[in-house]
């Protein structure tokens, strides 16, 4: 074999062989359920980013707004990448509105979401700075796993974090940052598919999911805030 294809095989080997040590597991924590100090909770009303995520990334994202005031437990939690679910109460003319028909835009929903005004999503999220943008300002940026047909600025949103997936890191190009969110996504899918895992108001899983679609949390309050 001539030298420059034993070389190339050579090179090709050990990029595999890499790429392989390398791999992110796409299943996180037990099969039994979460594990302490999850779930976390948090809400609040969706607000303006940094407008990254659909222009750059192709990863729409929500934010919250971070306050150790409001949300104690996230002075302390380290900053990376999260995962749980997410409800949001739509206004009746957003084009996802839940509904219990099969409407070709609205989101089809269980009668206990639609009761509440509520509507439930897997979602992956990021708590810190994005070291790729530099960033001064600590953000909580929601990236719901659905398909939207309009913004929800203003919104109510309410999480219910389920676990930490990785903590955030520097990328030496936008494309491996978009590669490594993507994987982000598949690991929330796969680990939340998972019946101590799935929410019970969803009818698919056993993991307590009331809060999400409580109607009383926001008159109990008083105003948006966070519970652990």
């Amino acid at each position: 074999m001539p030298l420059h294809r034993l070389l190339a095989t050579l090179l090709n080997f050990y990029q595999h062989r890499n790429a392989l040590s390398t791999a992110r597991p796409l299943i996180i924590g037990p099969s039994t359920g979460l594990e302490a100090p999850y779930p976390l909770q948090m809400e609040g009303k969706v607000i303006s980013g940094f407008g990254r995520g659909s222009k750059e990334l192709g990863i729409p994202t929500a934010n919250l707004p971070v306050d150790d005031s409001l949300t104690p437990w996230i002075a302390d939690i380290k900053s990376g990448v999260y995962f749980g679910w997410a409800s949001l109460r739509l206004p009746p003319s957003h084009p996802n509105y839940p509904t219990t028909s099969s409407d070709t835009t609205s989101t089809t929903t269980t009668a206990l979401e639609a009761h509440s005004g509520f509507s439930i999503y897997p979602m992956v999220m990021s708590i810190g700075y994005n070291p790729f943008y530099n960033n001064t300002v600590r953000s909580a940026e929601v990236h719901v796993l659905h398909e939207f047909e309009a913004d929800f600025y203003g919104v109510e949103m309410r999480l219910l974090i389920a676990g930490f997936i990785r903590e955030e890191k520097d990328y030496p190009k936008l494309k491996a940052l978009i590669e490594d969110i993507k994987v982000d996504c598949d690991v929330a899918r796969k680990s939340l598919d998972r019946e101590a895992w799935a929410l019970r108001e969803t009818g698919k899983g056993t993991l307590d999911g009331s809060w999400l679609v409580r109607e009383t949390a926001e008159a109990e309050q008083g105003q948006c805030g966070v519970k652990i």
